[in-house]
C-alpha cells in the first residue's frame, strides 16, 4: 500500500457494541478476530497470543494501572506486541486514542510504527478505516493517532496520550523519563508501558523503577521480570526457557539453535543481559552488579578520635570534589565526610573555603593518620593543611600515576567483591562506583568515566580507593602491629 492518505474514508466505523469493557480483554479480542501475524513464525495467519504475553497485556492493562514495566530478554517478541496494542488502541482503546510509540533514537521509534503498519495493511476492514503516512497512522473515525518519537525530552512535550509505548527503557534517561512522566496520566485511563532488555548498570531509570517495583506498595505501578534465575550455567536450557517465555510457552516462536548461536558468539556478561533478562555489569563496568550496595552498613558509626585516613580528590572548578575517610583497622569502613557536586550551573565553582572547613573538621573530630590528596588544583590549600596539620600527615597522591593507582584500584575491587569492607550507604557515593568504567592498562585495571567529559561523575569513587589504599598501608605498618625486639 502506498503510504498516505486515501482520501475521504467512507467505510463505517467498526462496531464494537457488546465487547468486553475489561481493557485488558477488549483488547485480547481485538487482536485476536482483527490482527494478522505480520512476519516471521506464522506470518500472514490470525495473532495467537501465548499464555505469557495474555499475562503482560493482563498485567499491564488491570485496573488502576498507570505505568507497567516489563523486562525481557531480546527475542520474544516486544516490538511485536508493542505494536499489537498500539493498533487495538487505535481502535478499541481510549476516546480520542494517541499512542506515542517512544524509543532510542526516530530509526528505532520507526521499526513498531511499520510493524504496526503492516498489521493494519493485512486486514482490509482496518486498512480502508485508517490513513497510513510515512510518519504516523492516523484513524478519522476516532480522531486516533499513532506517533513514533525518539527518546528526546523536546519532541515529548505537547501530546497527551492514552497509551505511550517507551522501547527498551534501559537506553532512556532521566530527562527523557521525566518527560514521559510530565505528559501522561491526564486522562482518567492511560497506560505508559515500558518493554525492555535490562539495563547494563544499576545508574539507570530502568533499575531504579524496577526496584520500585519490586517493593510491591504502588498500586498504580505493575512490574513483571522475565530471568534466568541467579548463578545458573550459560549452557542450562532449561534457564533459558525460564529467561525466554517465547521458547518455553506452548507453540514456541524462539529457536533453541538460534539461543545456542547467540551463546557462541556474545560474551558471558552481555549473553546473560540481553538472551537471559539478567541484570549483570556490563563488559566494561568496573564492579560485579550490586556488590557495592550489599556492604552497605549504615548503622556503623566512625566514633570520635578514631583513627583515619582521608582520600581527597578536588576539581579546580566546575566540577565535583570529594573528602572520604577510611577507618584503619582490620575491618575498613569507608565514609562521605564532603562531596560537592555542581546542580548543573556553568557558572557554579567548588566552594573552597567550605571543602577547606570539612578537612579541619574532619582533623578535629578524628584522629587523621594521613590526608592523601590528588594536587592537581589544590596545592595552595594542600599546603595550607601540611602547614596547620602536619606535613607528615598531609601527602600528594597523584591518581592519574598507573602505577600507583592500579594497585589500589585492584585492592579495592577485591576488597568489594570479597566482602571485606564496608561503607556508610551514602548514594552519591554509589552512584559515583556506579559511573566507573575498567580501563585496562598494562599495570592492571583503572577506573575512568563511560567517555571524555562525561557528566557521570567518579570523584569520590577515587577519594574512596586512595582512602582505602592509604589505609591499608597505615594497618600493616603502624607502629602499634610492631613487634619489640631484644638483642
Amino acid at each position: 500500500m502506498k503510504a498516505g492518505a486515501k482520501g475521504q474514508i467512507k467505510a463505517e466505523p467498526l462496531d464494537f457494541a457488546g465487547w468486553p469493557r475489561d481493557r485488558a480483554k477488549r483488547r485480547e479480542r481485538f487482536i485476536r478476530e482483527y490482527l494478522l501475524v505480520p512476519k516471521g513464525v506464522g506470518a500472514g495467519k490470525p495473532v495467537k497470543l501465548r499464555d505469557f504475553q495474555r499475562e503482560i497485556v493482563r498485567g499491564a492493562f488491570a485496573p488502576n494501572i498507570r505505568t507497567a514495566l516489563v523486562s525481557l530478554p531480546r527475542a520474544n517478541g516486544k516490538t511485536a506486541l508493542a505494536a499489537m496494542l498500539a493498533v487495538a488502541e487505535l481502535w478499541v482503546g481510549d476516546p480520542s486514542p494517541e499512542v506515542l510509540v517512544v524509543a532510542s533514537d526516530a530509526r528505532q521509534a520507526a521499526i513498531t510504527l511499520r510493524m504496526a503498519r503492516r498489521m493494519i495493511e493485512l486486514n482490509p476492514e482496518l486498512a480502508e478505516r485508517a490513513h497510513i503516512f510515512a510518519d504516523r497512522i492516523v484513524v478519522p473515525e476516532n480522531d486516533g493517532l499513532l506517533l513514533p518519537l525518539p527518546a528526546e525530552p523536546g519532541a515529548l512535550h505537547g501530546h497527551d496520550p492514552s497509551l505511550l509505548i517507551v522501547d527498551e527503557l534501559h537506553v532512556v534517561t532521566e530527562d527523557v523519563w521525566e518527560a514521559v512522566s510530565s505528559v501522561t496520566g491526564k486522562r482518567p485511563e492511560s497506560l505508559t508501558l515500558a518493554i525492555s532488555t535490562p539495563a547494563s548498570s544499576p545508574d539507570s531509570v530502568m533499575w531504579r523503577l524496577v526496584e520500585h517495583g519490586r517493593t510491591g506498595d504502588d498500586p498504580a505501578f505493575h512490574l513483571r521480570e522475565y530471568a534466568a534465575p541467579e548463578g545458573c550455567a550459560t549452557d542450562d536450557e532449561d534457564a533459558w526457557r525460564t529467561a525466554n517465555p517465547a521458547l518455553g510457552c506452548k507453540d514456541p516462536f524462539l529457536a533453541l539453535d538460534g539461543l545456542a548461536a547467540a551463546r557462541r558468539t556474545l560474551r558471558e556478561p552481555v549473553f546473560r543481559q540481553l538472551r537471559l533478562g539478567q541484570w549483570v555489569t556490563g563488559v566494561d563496568q568496573w564492579l560485579p552488579f550490586g556488590a557495592w550496595d550489599e556492604l552497605a552498613d549504615a548503622q556503623r558509626v566512625v566514633e570520635d578520635r578514631a583513627r583515619v585516613v582521608l582520600g581527597f580528590d578536588g576539581s579546580a572548578s566546575g566540577d565535583s570534589t570529594a573528602l572520604v575517610g577510611c577507618t584503619v583497622g582490620e575491618d575498613p569502613h569507608l565514609f562521605v565526610l564532603g562531596l560537592w557536586e555542581n546542580p548543573g550551573d556553568p557558572r557554579w565553582r567548588v566552594p573552597r573555603a567550605e571543602v577547606d572547613r570539612a578537612v579541619d573538621l574532619a582533623f578535629e573530630r578524628y584522629d587523621v593518620v594521613e590526608l592523601s590528596t590528588d594536587p592537581w588544583g589544590w596545592r595552595s590549600e594542600i599546603e595550607a593543611w601540611a602547614e596547620r596539620h602536619g606535613e607528615k600527615r598531609v601527602i600528594e597522591y597523584n591518581t592519574a600515576h598507573a602505577a600507583r593507582m592500579a594497585p589500589a584500584t585492584d585492592r579495592m575491587y577485591q576488597a568489594v567483591v570479597t566482602g571485606t569492607l564496608t561503607h556508610d550507604g551514602d548514594s552519591r557515593l554509589a552512584a559515583h562506583v556506579a559511573h566507573c568504567i575498567a580501563k585496562r592498562t598494562p599495570m592492571g585495571d583503572l577506573v575512568s568515566k563511560d567517555k571524555r567529559g562525561s557528566p557521570r561523575k567518579i570523584d569520590a569513587a577515587v577519594a574512596a580507593i586512595v582512602a582505602l589504599d592509604r589505609a591499608a598501608w597505615h594497618t600493616t605498618n603502624s607502629p602499634r602491629r610492631r613487634v619489640a625486639s631484644f638483642r
